[in-house]
């Protein structure tokens, strides 16, 4: 894997991205009337985060408890030997796991379901045992939600 060329960012970059982190809806007028500059000139800073691979995408952000899912878990994975492709590809196949990352340490993915109650883990998890040792976690809250990362100077 090639190594990111690392982007600085100015004091404009940093203003532009935590208003868009706020709300990704934003007009670009009002972008451009929040950091001082003109429409086409923000357009211009704005793609050249995007060509620089800071800016990857605009998304939408739900609450899932009004879509039902009102249970949260952690799984941490730990694969049985030989399954690391099997445990991945159910992962990814389940459309539960909203989120995993692959990690060192005694386990090898750490990832987030949405449930919309707890009798809901159950099955998932009876896929997943054939071929890995789970450890389960509920959330109880999220006192931090995925945010930017600090934006240096």
């Amino acid at each position: 894997m090639a190594k990111k060329q690392i982007y600085l960012l100015d004091r404009i970059d940093r203003h532009l991205l935590t208003l868009l982190n706020d709300n990704s809806r934003v007009s670009l007028k009002e972008l451009a009337q929040h950091i001082g500059m003109s429409a086409p000139s923000t357009t211009e800073r704005l793609r050249k985060l995007e060509d620089a691979g800071v800016l990857l995408g605009y998304r939408v952000e739900i609450d899932p408890v009004v879509l039902g899912y009102g249970l949260t878990a952690i799984v941490r994975i730990r694969q049985l030997p030989g399954q690391l492709q099997k445990v991945e590809a159910l992962i990814r196949e389940i459309p539960e796991f909203i989120e995993c990352d692959k990690v060192t340490g005694e386990d090898c993915f750490i990832a987030r379901l949405l449930l919309q109650d707890i009798g809901d883990l159950e099955p998932i998890m009876a896929r997943i045992s054939e071929y890995a040792e789970t450890n389960t976690a509920i959330v109880k809250s999220t006192p931090v939600k995925r945010r930017l990362p600090p934006l240096h100077q």
